[in-house]
């Protein structure tokens, strides 16, 4: 999923994310409106269920108002004249608010509840414990890397956004003067970082320096203005006029002063102060900390050890499963003589040839673009026999632009809004075209559009009978999780019988079982990002570039990257113990919906939900 930036965006940008939480930060007053309406409505004097539904209801507004950038991506556009507080003072408001919802949730007798209620109020409750227990580590105080932070959310301010009204117009002019305010609140968090020793490795900020002079060279905030370029026929000229006037004049430079500003302080004071090292554990409390990462993103009790031994288990399963690929391949047609020697020998000279032999890349972004369009045209047709809900919202395949297509991994996913009426996008990074191959391209179009993200993330959005929240929370270990298991429906669909795509496949399940030992590896157990690398480039076939950016991300965000493979393997193993207990009665079809159609939730409650399905479908003494 999109990991475009930590800051309202999904492994992935429109999606709020329970860690995200902890770093993007309320307007002022609003929320505090929000938070007394529960109160105010006298939530307690009405039964458990209509007490849970009104603090929901009340939540959601808060949310709305503190988070006036996620609001406008789900088509609420009531305070779209602001910008999310990145101070510290709205954090730690934002941390007591916080509080405050969890203290109305534990006045409801959860035991009052149905089934349905129980999962949304034990959801509920994961949510604000995680932020709550995580707000001790202080993490907002190095909130910039080089895939977060003013240099990656301030030049895509109009991406998704409604441009119909004058109102539209004049409240985006509002939130582009906003940003000057809003970078000064980063640097005097990163400062106080700074004073209290909590700042990143340097390798995650490394690059940061480099975005942003290149969004203050000349074109490097184009995007910005597109919206001036054209108006709706019914906005006056004057009124244009007066907007690009007010763009050109106030808005862009307050902005390119606060980014030249950001810049000088990131490159001067900023990383020299980061830290060489680079794990969690270096972190104040980190091995805490990092306990507490590895239960947020895998919504599990497993230790760094017990995840780190399955990543080993697993990538010794996988190796086996690639060797046989390379046996159904031309290779050794094509290179008989590594048919005599060792496995590993053989597989290090198939990597070599995978990532060195043109027929594997293309030559210019617009081959690879169409190319990922014709596979999603592939896979369309197979969505209705696979699945039994759909959702309304289309979606497309674009670009990564090009001012972070050199620290930006293969691709993310955009999810979109049928409100904005503004579809999903599946970005592809076209930098570096020797860095992406071809036989990645089929799992990676699985994963990032249809049937992974941007279907369960499509779906959920549009599932109208939970609270908002659920439809719109992210988990890692599910999204991610998900998304990986759709990688593996390709092979029901037909689509891996080339052995190169086949291998493709297998790279990337690889890559996501040598995220557990290399992020397990460098944050608790003693590895250097050499190490990291080196693993990786032994074990899969991804190009050196992704390598070295995967390995920068994790560094940069512990503990995420062990939510893809934990969630798929719990995910594939429900799924088998579903068709060995139904056997010839096993829909498929049904059991994508038992999964899909309750939103994002923690891998304990999917289990808990598939078990009940199961309940359903056979007599009590035949489940065990």
């Amino acid at each position: 999923m999109r990991n475009k930036t930590l800051n309202g965006v999904f492994c992935l940008k429109a999606v709020l994310t329970a860690s995200a939480l902890l770093v993007i930060v309320p307007a002022a007053n609003a929320q505090t409106e929000a938070t007394t309406q529960a109160d105010s409505a006298g939530v307690f004097d009405v039964s458990p269920k209509d007490a849970l539904h009104q603090i929901f209801k009340a939540y959601d507004e808060w949310s709305r108002a503190s988070f006036p950038e996620s609001a406008m991506r789900r088509g609420d556009y009531r305070f779209a004249d602001r910008i999310t507080d990145q101070s510290i003072v709205a954090i730690e408001r934002r941390y007591n608010e916080r509080i405050g919802f969890l203290d109305q949730l534990n006045d409801i007798d959860r035991n009052a509840l149905d089934e349905q209620d129980q999962i949304s109020f034990d959801f509920f409750e994961l949510i604000l414990r995680q932020d709550i227990d995580g707000h001790r580590f202080r993490t907002f105080l190095a909130p910039i890397s080089g895939r977060s932070g003013p240099h990656q959310s301030i030049p895509q301010m109009a991406d998704g956004v409604r441009f119909r009204s004058v109102e539209d117009y004049e409240n985006y002019l509002r939130r582009m003067e906003q940003s000057a305010q809003s970078v000064s609140a980063y640097i005097q968090r990163m400062k106080l970082g700074c004073e209290e020793g909590r700042v990143p490795p340097r390798v995650a900020v490394e690059s940061v320096p480099t975005q942003i002079a290149s969004l203050l060279a000349p074109g490097g905030l184009d995007s910005l203005g597109i919206p001036f370029q054209t108006f709706p026929d019914h906005i006056p000229a004057r009124a244009r006029d007066r907007f690009r006037n007010q763009y050109r004049n106030v808005a862009l430079p307050s902005i390119r002063n606060a980014l030249n500003s950001f810049g000088e302080y990131v490159t001067n004071e900023y990383v020299p102060a980061c830290r060489e090292t680079v794990a969690a554990n270096d972190w104040p409390d980190g091995e805490a900390y990092y306990n507490h990462q590895l239960r947020v993103m895998t919504t599990t009790r497993l230790s760094a050890q017990d995840i780190h031994d399955i990543g080993i288990s697993e990538v010794a399963r996988i190796r086996a499963e690639m060797m046989e690929v390379i046996a159904r391949s031309d290779f050794l047609e094509l290179f008989p003589a590594y048919a005599e020697v060792s496995a590993d020998e053989q597989f290090a000279a198939f990597r070599t040839y995978l990532r060195t032999d043109p027929r594997f890349y293309y030559d210019n972004p617009e081959d690879l673009l169409a190319n990922y369009r014709r596979i999603c045209k592939e896979v369309d047709p197979w969505m209705i026999k696979l699945f039994k809900s759909l959702p309304r919202l289309p979606y497309g395949v674009a670009e990564i632009p090009s001012f972070m297509a050199p620290s930006q991994t293969t691709a993310y996913y955009q999810p979109g809004n049928l409100e904005n009426g503004e579809p999903g996008y599946f970005y592809a990074n076209t930098y570096a075209l020797d860095q992406r191959p071809k036989y990645e391209m089929i799992a990676l179009t699985l994963h990032e559009a249809v049937p992974g993200h941007h279907h369960q993330i499509s779906l959920a959005a549009e599932i109208e009978d939970l609270p908002p929240f659920r439809r719109q929370t992210y988990l890692t270990a599910y999204g991610e999780g998900w998304a990986l298991y759709a990688e593996r429906l390709g092979i029901e669909m037909g689509l891996y019988s080339d052995p190169y795509d086949d291998f493709g496949r297998l790279t990337y399940e690889m890559w996501r079982a040598t995220r557990l030992v290399v992020d397990t590896g460098m944050h608790a157990l003693g590895w250097s990002r050499d190490d990291a690398i080196k693993f990786m480039l032994d074990n899969t076939a991804l190009s050196e570039l992704n390598i070295t950016n995967e390995v920068d991300r994790y560094i940069a965000w512990p503990g995420q990257a062990c939510g893809y493979k934990i969630g798929e393997l719990r995910i594939r193993a429900l799924r088998e113990r579903a068709e060995k207990m139904l056997g010839a009665d096993f829909d498929l079809r049904e059991f994508h919906d038992v999964v899909l159609t309750s939103g994002a939730i923690p891998l304990p409650v999917l289990q808990k939900r598939v078990d009940a399905w199961l309940l359903r479908q056979v007599a009590p003494q035949q489940y065990d």
